[in-house]
């Protein structure tokens, strides 16, 4: 099929008058009821018309952005809250199971702290019921026999103890205990500066002395030569 000039031609772009869509709309406007040319406050009416649909466009990108603007606000919350729920989900499970674990090895000591503590204060009491004032010449074997074997019980539960529990041999956690180190008393505190340079000086007197001898042999020396 032969195909001519007008074939490239879109209709929908053009007038009648080969006029471009916006100045045929407006020519067409005003010819429809005058046939005449439009006069330029007619002009000026249609830029007006156009400028005002240009601001509604403007304001209406202006909403779009500011929406667009939300939505990203939005997804990167949204972002943040997944991230957030799963680190806080694992940091919380993981913090349960070690306590959990801490809690169960807790009341486990504080079970057989309990049990060691009640041998203690049996043996304690045993001991201290042990009185050598109340034997008789034909009992007093037989409860010399009975004393030794209380007090050899009480040897194996506190071996025990010191065993299952290492602060028996510190004894770091006894209120108001103090170690030997920390409440011993320099021998050199309270004295003044001069008591102290005296002292310095009666224990350096040796040293002092022989320095002394052997620059008073160099001098002798020196004035031989």
């Amino acid at each position: 099929m032969a195909l001519d000039g007008t074939d490239f031609v879109d209709t929908d772009l053009r007038t009648p008058g080969g006029s471009s869509p916006r100045l045929a709309t407006a020519g067409q406007s005003v010819s429809a009821v005058s046939g005449r040319a439009p006069t330029r406050e007619e002009l000026d009416s249609q830029l007006t018309a156009t400028q005002q649909d240009l601001a509604k466009l403007r304001e209406a990108q202006e909403q779009l952005e500011r929406a667009k603007a939300a939505i990203e606000e939005m997804r990167r919350r949204r972002g943040e809250f997944q991230t957030g729920r799963e680190e806080m989900l694992q940091n919380l499970l993981r913090g349960v199971a070690l306590l959990e674990q801490a809690e169960m090895n807790l009341r486990r000591d504080a079970v057989q702290m309990g049990r060691t503590l009640d041998g203690l204060r049996g043996a304690l009491t045993n001991v201290q019921g042990l009185n050598e004032q109340t034997w008789t010449d034909t009992t007093w074997e037989t409860e010399l026999a009975r004393a030794l074997a209380a007090i050899e019980n009480a040897r194996m539960e506190w071996n025990q103890a010191r065993l299952a529990w290492p602060v028996l041999e510190s004894g770091s956690s006894v209120p108001g205990q103090t170690s030997p180190a920390s409440t011993a008393v320099s021998p050199l505190a309270g004295l003044s500066t001069a008591q102290l340079a005296r002292l310095g000086l009666a224990f350096n007197w040796p040293v002092a002395l022989l320095g002394l001898g052997v620059f008073a042999l160099a001098v002798v020396l020196a004035l031989k030569r």
